[in-house]
């Protein structure tokens, strides 16, 4: 039975004329040769919702919130708010805001209390902003310098950040602020993702 399906399939493509062969390889180069048109594919066309092509105006505002500067300003700006309200938060609860050191025993004035509060939340946001402000400058140049979106650019840029902020304090101080603070950074890194 084999045999007489395989001299059916022979006759058949005996019996076809030259013509068919040559149209049948012309719809061919049409649908997947050389001689296919490529049709973009739009979200409208498969079903979604089409979105409109973009200004020039708007490409240069997406180039400029992409670029390290920015990143950097909005993580200082970040920063300086939850530095702030940090600090505020840590003064409210510290039993010892308003009191002075020369007379302990004097009682201070809502004044007094409010004044230190908004010292310390002060000099928290200054240290958050300086330290977001860092951290993430060198992470989006240490990005497009290796040109990856990875963990190991927080890691790199923890180290950069915490062995900065730790060399005030001399050699060994740095050493260790990078390792804390490229460990601090993976940690977060690894949660996040």
């Amino acid at each position: 039975m084999a045999a007489a399906t395989g001299r059916g399939v022979e006759r058949s493509a005996a019996a076809d004329p030259p013509g068919d062969a040559l149209q049948y390889s012309v719809l061919l180069q049409h649908l997947i040769g050389d001689r296919r048109q490529i049709k973009e594919l739009s979200p409208g066309v498969m079903g979604g919702l089409p979105s409109p092509q973009k200004t020039e105006e708007q490409k240069m505002i997406e180039r400029g919130m992409e670029s390290c500067a920015f990143k950097a300003a909005l993580a200082c700006i970040g920063g300086f708010v939850l530095g702030g309200a940090f600090g505020v938060f840590t003064a409210g609860i510290d039993t010892n805001v308003g009191f002075d050191p020369k007379d302990p025993m004097k009682t201070p004035t809502a004044r007094e209390v409010l004044r230190d509060m908004g010292q310390r939340g002060m000099s928290y946001a200054k240290n958050f902003a300086i330290v977001g402000a860092m951290f993430s400058c060198t992470e989006c140049i240490i990005e497009s310098h290796r040109g990856k979106t990875d963990w190991k650019n927080a890691v790199y840029s923890g180290c950069i950040t915490g062995g900065a902020i730790g060399f005030r304090a001399g050699l060994k101080a740095g050493v260790l602020g990078c390792g804390g603070f490229a460990a601090f950074s993976a940690a977060i890194e690894y949660y996040l993702r």
